[in-house]
Formats: C-alpha cells, sequence, structure tokens
C-alpha cells in the first residue's frame, strides 16, 4: 500500500521546459545546477551536451548544432547554469523578445487576383526600353493577366478590361488598347482548363466499376 502511495504522477511533477528530450534529461540538468564545485559543474555540463549529441550523431560536431545544444541546456536549466560556455549565451530576455511583424508584400490590392508577381513583370517593363522586346513582355503580361482574371472569374473577359487594368497598374505607361493589340481568345485559355479534367472523372468512373468485384 505505501509503494501505491508513493508513486509519482506525470500530473504531479514539474513540466518540462524541451520535452522532447525527457524527464531524465531534465533531471540531469537540475543536478547540473545544485553542484557547488566549478569543475565538477563544468564537467558535468560537458557530458550532458555530449550525450544531448549523441541523439543525433550526424549532427554532433557540426559547431552551429553544437551552440544549438549549448542554448538548449540553458534553456532547460531556466539559465541558472553557470558554466563556462564555447559559444556566447543567449540570455533569457533575448529569447522572449517577439520578433517585428512581417510586412505582407502587398504592391497593388486593388487587383488581388493578379498576384503579386504581375505588378513586379510590369514594373521591370516600364524600365525596359521600348522595341520589340519590350513589346513581347507587354503582350505576355497582359495574356497572364487575362488568364488569372478567368481562374478568379470563371467567365468570359473583354480585352478591353484587361488593357485598362494594365494601364492602371503601369501608372499609363502600358496602353496595349492604342496599340490595338487582340489577347488569346478566352475560349482558349477556359479549354485549356477543362482538358485537364478527363484524367479524375476516368479515375471516378475506374473507381465505380470496381465497386461489385471482390477483393483477395
Amino acid at each position: 500500500m505505501d509503494l501505491v502511495d508513493n508513486l509519482e504522477y506525470n500530473t504531479e511533477r514539474p513540466q518540462l521546459i524541451i520535452p522532447e528530450y525527457g524527464r531524465h534529461f531534465q533531471k540531469m540538468v537540475d543536478y547540473a545546477v545544485t553542484i557547488e564545485d566549478t569543475a565538477e559543474r563544468n564537467r558535468i555540463a560537458k557530458s550532458i551536451i555530449s550525450v544531448m549529441g549523441n541523439l543525433q550523431p550526424h549532427l554532433r560536431d557540426v559547431p552551429d548544432f553544437q551552440h544549438k545544444l549549448w542554448d538548449q541546456l540553458f534553456i532547460m536549466s531556466d539559465f541558472k547554469l553557470d558554466v563556462e560556455s564555447p559559444f556566447p549565451i543567449t540570455s533569457k530576455e533575448m529569447l522572449q523578445k517577439r520578433p517585428e511583424p512581417l510586412d505582407y508584400p502587398q504592391n497593388y490590392p486593388k487587383y488581388r487576383f493578379y498576384g503579386n508577381n504581375i505588378k513586379r513583370m510590369i514594373d521591370v517593363a516600364v524600365k525596359w526600353e521600348k522595341g520589340d522586346k519590350r513589346a513581347g513582355l507587354e503582350y505576355a503580361i497582359a495574356n497572364h493577366m487575362k488568364k488569372c482574371y478567368l481562374n478568379w472569374n470563371k467567365e468570359v473577359v473583354d480585352d478591353a478590361a484587361i488593357f485598362k487594368h494594365l494601364y492602371e497598374l503601369s501608372n499609363g505607361e502600358i496602353d496595349l488598347a492604342a496599340k490595338g493589340e487582340n489577347l488569346t481568345d478566352s475560349g482558349q485559355f477556359l479549354k485549356n482548363r477543362v482538358a485537364k479534367t478527363p484524367r479524375s472523372s476516368s479515375g471516378k468512373k475506374n473507381r465505380s466499376n470496381n465497386r461489385g468485384k471482390k477483393r483477395y
């Protein structure tokens, strides 16, 4: 009965700081913190690092990985372990510092269905010297815009609408409407998209035909 009463449950134990290493590692680190002799404490810390590295032997000799192990050792000790580290010791405040929020790369939110890459391509095109090379790029951009529009709207779109959007996105630098250009027909884009569907439908048909067959 005494053995049952003295059983230790995980719910009653301190929460593990890095659960991946398990409770035995945590106990080793806690023991190292209590050692008063400096030389012995450093020796134990190096032994713990060695055991931690044995879990991933292909990385234990890599300098960056060694630095990571020492950081994890100090983290598991709640930065209470006073030992000599071969690497700069990361402070608790630095680890808890929240990173700066990343700016969403939105260049032109008015026509989001075109994507940011279209705006980047337009910015590159307007910097090129006018000629056949730039004209070809402008036409390719407009065609891709039409394809993106159809993927979003799934309906036929007039070329004039694409030219208008391109004119706005380029700040008036690209005006294909004035040149009388004609883009690829909308039906061709839709046809290419529909042509990919028979594969999935045939797969469903095969599965339906196999329903009544016995499987061994």
